[in-house]
Formats: structure tokens, C-alpha cells, sequence
């Protein structure tokens, strides 16, 4: 049984009797003769980790934004303020119009100084605006939503033409939000938010609109768009923050010349670990010796969300390889297990900060160079162990490319950072025969996650296929019944079905 715990992450912040807990759940394993097999190094979905230290964060930059200091000089501390974008501007926002945005679906329709979608049946239900906005620049997007029974998904999405070139290792990717909404089926009027960095795009397209939408209705009206600073500020070497007077090339010295840069809530709300799509941005407070109306270059790193609140861990601050280890060892003092799992899957956010950047090597190379890291831990901890490994972020025929997320550059040769004792558990569905060739080629035993939630038998109907693509020479240790629903009723026709075979 693979058991995962959002507390293993920080074990040692835990009380007594928490592993007095996890000691009863062992012996009733044991006594059923279940063996568990312990997640840790959550590296993709990193909350837990981040626990430790929010500011560990993968974060994006923001280069030279342009502040201008309000009350400042003659002894007296001033307010450094974000001079606004003329582009950052909807001229339809307010919804009276819908004429002024760039276009929108017919399913798209005025009413009553709002936007409404209703019943769009499987169409594409989006309005959208072409914006020419500035590169490496942080936005904060928002807008005012209703809906009455509405089945389907209310997205934001900031769409550049086409992927960056200019990048020596890729460019950027080409799709910049990827946070969810959480607009309810039935709601009142209320607003919800989302905040992207250009990286290194000028020409964005952004879309209010539903992909998926089948039956209700949805209304929108108040979309806005501005830039925000620094908003989850993320504060450590990798992530430096540089303020300067424009035109000069010294910095200013924060502490002296102004006030050190911090968010409060970055990381904290509601608890460690956890960041909040959009709330008030810090205020950058400067000294009397910066005189109002003084213009400042404000550089520095933040972080965003994906999906529910997903971020990604730094993989490549050395303070990242310390917590790996201390959760290693405190998990085999805790579970004394015979193989542990290792959590890295569907990585977001990488190769985006400094302390990536100034490496010079490819996604897949810093995620490689982790990866083999995290082996070597468990291999040290677990002398003779296994040690199984999701498959997508290895897979070249699933996520192990490039323009993923929020990745920066290509994450091909990730794969090499995993010894060929390694179990890979293979869990694209579309891609099984490619993908479990690929790793069996590499010497990888294979074990067939067999993703499984739909109508009732879908894991035994697909487990036949898993089965057949299995590769001639390959070695397949095992099939996992894979729910992320807490589904269990197709269980035990789902293992008949595999032991079966």
C-alpha cells in the first residue's frame, strides 16, 4: 500500500503521538500481511516540504519594474508606488460593450451591462483581449462572477502566439496562468482573482471563458488587469531583490535606503507552506535619502500557484537537498520500510529563479541532477531498498518535454537521473506502450499504475491494455489499483482481473 501524508514533510514538528499512530498503523499491517510503502520527496507538489520554508519556492522574475517614490526626501520616509501600465488596460472590462473586446464566441452575449454564458452545451464560451504588456512583469487579473447551475469550468488564461526563443535553453512557456478560480456551480456576485508573470512575452491574449461548459448559466462583468508588486515576494540568495535609482547602475542598500522587502502572508495563509493566489501586495517603504518623485528599478522573485495551490520546491537550493535528507531519514526511523516512493510528478514551476538560472543547464538537467540526488539519500538511508518513482516527469512521451507549465526550457534527459534499479510507475494511459518501452529499454522494472477513476469497471477494462502493452524483455513488478477519489468498490474485480493475467 502507497501512503502518503502531508505531515511527513515536517515530521520532526509533529507531537509524540503521532508516531505512536503511525506505529499502530504498521502493526496492523503487518498482521494482514499489507506492506507500506512510504511517499516521500514530494518534488512537483511541494506544499509539504515548503512547510520548512516557504520561501524555498521556485520563483518567477520580475526585472526593472517601474516605481516612482510618493512623500519621500527631506528627512522624512516616502512610498516607493507602481507607476501603471498603459497596456495593462480592458476597455471592455466593465462588460456595457461587449464590441470593445478584441472578439468573443457567439455563445458569449450581452445582458444587462454583464457578460452571459448559458448553456453553451460543449462549446468554446470565451471573450478575450489582445494585450501588448511588458516582459518579466507580475499582473494581478480580476473579475466579478455570478452563476445559477452552471456545470462547467470558468477559467482565466493568459495565451502568448507562440513560445519564447530567445532563451539559450528554450524560451518561455506560452501559456501563463494556470490557477483555478473556484467558482461554484451556484454563486452570488463575487470577485475572483488570478496573477501572472509575462516572462519574457509582450504580446498576451487573455481569455475569461469556459472550455467545458455544459448546462446553466454564468455571468461575468468588472474584468480587470493591472500590475502588482511584490506581491509573494520570495526572499533568499537564489532570489535576490534589487532596487536602484534609474540611470544608475549602484543599487540601493535595503535596510539603509529603504525599508527591507518583505510579504508577510507569503507562504503562511492558511498555514505554512501555503500561498494565496492574490491578496494586498507589501508596500516597498524607502528612507528620507530618496527624494519624492525619485524613479526606481525594482527587481525580484515571486511566486504563483497552480491549480488548487500547487508550488514547486527550488531543486536547486542547497537547503532543498537538506530537508530531502532529513525527511528521508526521519521516515526510515519512523516506518523502517522495504521500499519508499519517490513524489516527484507533474512539476510546474522549474528553472525559473537564480539559483537555477546561474547553474546554465537545461530543466532536465537540474531535474536529473535532483533526482539522482534523492536515489543516493535513499540508497544511504535504505541500504538494498526499493525505490519506486512516478513516470511522468521521466517520460519523454508524456510530461519529460518542453513548454510545460511553467517550466522554463526542456525537461528531455530528466529520465537519466534515474538508476536502472529504479521502479517506474507507469501511468499515462494514452501513452502506455511508448512509455513502458522507453524505460524498459533503459533497464527500469516496470509497475502498471493503473489509473482507473470513471463509471463503474473502467479499471477492469483497462487494465487488459495496461497488460498487453507490456514489452517484450520488460520486467513488471506489479499493477497499483490507482484512485484519487477514494474509490475502492472496483478494487477487489480490478485485482482478479490483474491476477488473472
Amino acid at each position: 500500500m502507497l501512503l502518503a501524508d502531508s505531515k511527513f514533510g515536517h515530521l520532526g514538528d509533529l507531537p509524540d503521538r503521532y508516531a505512536a499512530n503511525c506505529r499502530k498503523v504498521k502493526a496492523v499491517a503487518l498482521s494482514t500481511g499489507i506492506e507500506i510503502i512510504p511517499a516521500v520527496f514530494p518534488v512537483g507538489y511541494s506544499n509539504d516540504l515548503l512547510y520548512n520554508d516557504p520561501n524555498l519556492a521556485e520563483a518567477l522574475p520580475v526585472r526593472d519594474a517601474e516605481f516612482v517614490v510618493k512623500g519621500g526626501g527631506g528627512g522624512g520616509g516616502g512610498e516607493a508606488v507602481l507607476v501603471p501600465d498603459a497596456g495593462a488596460v480592458l476597455p471592455g472590462g466593465d462588460m456595457s460593450d461587449l464590441k470593445k473586446w478584441s472578439w468573443h464566441d457567439d455563445t458569449v452575449v450581452a445582458d444587462a451591462g454583464a457578460a452571459r454564458i448559458q448553456d453553451p452545451q460543449g462549446k468554446n464560451a470565451r471573450i478575450v483581449q489582445k494585450l501588448t504588456l511588458k516582459p518579466y512583469r507580475q499582473y494581478h487579473v480580476s473579475v466579478r462572477v455570478k452563476s445559477k447551475d452552471f456545470h462547467g469550468t470558468l477559467e482565466i488564461k493568459a495565451l502568448t502566439p507562440k513560445a519564447g526563443t530567445s532563451d539559450p535553453v528554450g524560451g518561455d512557456p506560452s501559456t501563463l496562468i494556470f490557477s483555478q478560480l473556484g467558482v461554484k456551480p451556484t454563486q452570488d456576485w463575487a470577485v475572483h482573482h488570478a496573477v501572472f508573470n509575462t516572462l519574457g512575452h509582450t504580446e498576451v491574449n487573455l481569455y475569461f471563458g469556459v472550455w467545458d461548459g455544459g448546462a446553466g448559466t454564468l455571468w461575468l462583468d468588472d474584468a480587470k488587469i493591472e500590475g502588482v508588486g511584490p506581491l509573494n515576494v520570495v526572499r533568499r540568495a537564489g532570489a535576490p531583490v534589487t532596487v536602484k535609482i534609474a540611470g544608475k547602475d549602484t543599487p540601493l542598500v535595503e535596510g539603509t535606503d529603504f525599508e527591507p522587502i518583505v510579504d508577510p502572508t507569503m507562504g503562511k495563509v492558511p498555514w505554512p507552506g501555503a500561498y494565496e493566489v492574490y491578496h494586498t501586495p507589501p508596500k516597498i517603504k524607502v528612507k528620507g535619502s530618496v527624494a519624492e518623485g525619485t524613479k526606481l528599478l525594482v527587481s525580484y522573485h515571486h511566486v504563483v500557484t497552480v491549480n488548487d495551490g500547487q508550488v514547486m520546491i527550488c531543486p536547486s537550493e542547497p537547503k532543498t537537498t537538506e530537508i530531502l535528507r532529513d525527511q528521508a531519514r526521519r521516515m526510515h526511523v519512523l516506518w523502517q520500510a522495504k521500499g519508499y516512493w519517490m513524489s516527484h510528478d507533474e512539476i510546474r514551476c522549474l528553472n525559473q529563479d537564480e539559483s537555477c538560472r546561474k547553474r546554465g543547464l537545461s530543466a532536465g538537467a537540474i531535474l536529473a541532477d535532483n533526482t539522482r540526488a534523492c536515489v543516493e539519500i535513499l540508497k544511504e538511508v535504505n541500504p538494498g531498498g526499493r525505490i519506486y518513482a512516478w513516470s511522468d516527469m521521466f517520460d519523454p512521451h508524456h510530461n519529460a518535454h518542453g513548454d510545460y507549465y511553467l517550466v522554463r526550457g526542456d525537461l528531455a534527459g530528466a529520465w537519466e537521473g534515474l538508476s536502472k534499479d529504479v521502479i517506474v510507475a507507469a501511468w499515462g494511459f494514452g501513452t502506455r506502450v511508448d512509455s513502458m518501452k522507453f524505460f524498459a529499454d533503459r533497464g527500469n522494472p516496470l509497475l502498471i499504475a493503473g489509473y482507473y477513476d470513471g463509471p463503474p469497471g473502467a479499471g477492469v477494462k483497462q487494465i487488459t491494455p495496461w497488460l498487453a502493452a507490456v514489452p517484450k524483455g520488460g520486467v513488471l513488478r506489479g499493477v497499483m489499483y490507482t484512485t484519487w477519489e477514494n474509490r475502492y468498490d472496483d478494487l477487489e474485480a480490478f485485482g482478479k482481473a490483474a491476477w488473472g493475467k
